[in-house]
């Protein structure tokens, strides 16, 4: 049985091979097209590049997967801060799920059929990878997702201070979050690709409120919504927007101190347990293993003797 469905699977993927080779790199319609003289239209369709295949794949299997709206708006907000927004991120993520959902059950099935485990056990590991094929991609989003709020929190110090000096030396707020997203594109790119992003929504014609409003909804970064709620408050009344950043960027400094210190006093804590299980038992071994063994040479025998 093992035979034939090896047999079955190494005809099954030579065939693919095959074909896929015919069509992408052989391409014989377009070998007759020179040998019988007749041009491409303008009207055909640009062949796909090879690389660009497995790509198409998700798209196209993607809308084979049916989603509710309310699925579909709160994946296509995770893709936005995994900063995964392109126009076909939501195809080829639901793509990626019809792939692994179906690949990794097949794989498993294959590793474990001629296993000695139970069927109850085979039956459970192949519905196992079958989970971890479909709830992967979301797991995989949401770590992008977790990184990107990791780097953005922390170029936005930096960024802050920059745009403190911006609007001190005379630029307006619009003008100083475009110099901003300049001149950190290299250090800090998560930052600066949100701040360009307000910059373009603000020549788009966006109010400046929603523009903000905008940028705290895409990071979902409770440090840049605090960034936000004060350029907006200053905005809405009237008051300096220099100062107003310059006491947040204050604030954010002794928060950021503050966090610093709380880490710090932690730290004895989370010793505690490396220390008993890793260091402890080899300092015992140094220290009291010669005379554990000294005593097991010569007092075990002293003592059976008399």
């Amino acid at each position: 049985m093992a035979m034939i469905l090896s047999f079955v699977v190494f005809l099954a993927v030579a065939i693919g091979i095959a074909l896929l080779g015919m069509k992408l790199w052989l391409r014989p319609k377009e070998a007759i097209e020179r040998v019988t003289g007749g041009g491409i239209n303008s009207e055909e369709e640009i062949p796909t590049h090879p690389s660009l295949v497995f790509r198409d794949m998700l798209n196209r299997l993607g809308t084979v997967l049916p989603a509710s709206p309310k699925d579909v708006s709160v994946m296509q907000r995770r893709l936005m801060r995994a900063g995964m927004r392109g126009p076909n991120s939501l195809r080829m993520l639901y793509g990626a799920k019809v792939v692994l959902g179906v690949a990794l059950p097949l794989i498993m099935t294959a590793v474990v059929w001629n296993s000695s485990a139970e069927g109850f056990n085979k039956g459970a590991a192949v519905l196992a990878a079958a989970g971890l094929g479909f709830f992967g991609p979301n797991e995989y989003v949401s770590l992008m997702s977790r990184r990107r709020q990791k780097e953005i929190r922390r170029g936005l110090a930096n960024s802050l201070d920059l745009m403190v000096v911006c609007v001190e030396s005379g630029l307006g707020l619009d003008q100083a979050i475009l110099q901003v997203a300049k001149e950190l594109e290299h250090a800090h790119p998560e930052i600066s690709e949100e701040f360009a992003m307000v910059n373009l929504e603000l020549k788009a014609g966006k109010r400046r409120p929603e523009a903000l409003r905008n940028l705290a909804e895409r990071t979902a970064v409770d440090d840049l919504k605090k960034l936000v709620a004060v350029l907006i408050q200053a905005d809405r009344f009237g008051t300096g927007v220099a100062q107003s950043l310059r006491a947040h960027s204050d604030f954010m400094r002794v928060q950021a101190r503050q966090i610093a210190e709380e880490k710090a006093a932690k730290l004895g804590v989370k010793l505690v347990f490396p220390i008993f299980f890793c260091i402890l038992p080899s300092l015992f071994v140094v220290t009291v293993g010669p005379v554990a063994v000294k005593i097991m040479r010569e007092l075990i025998p002293m003592m059976t003797g008399v």
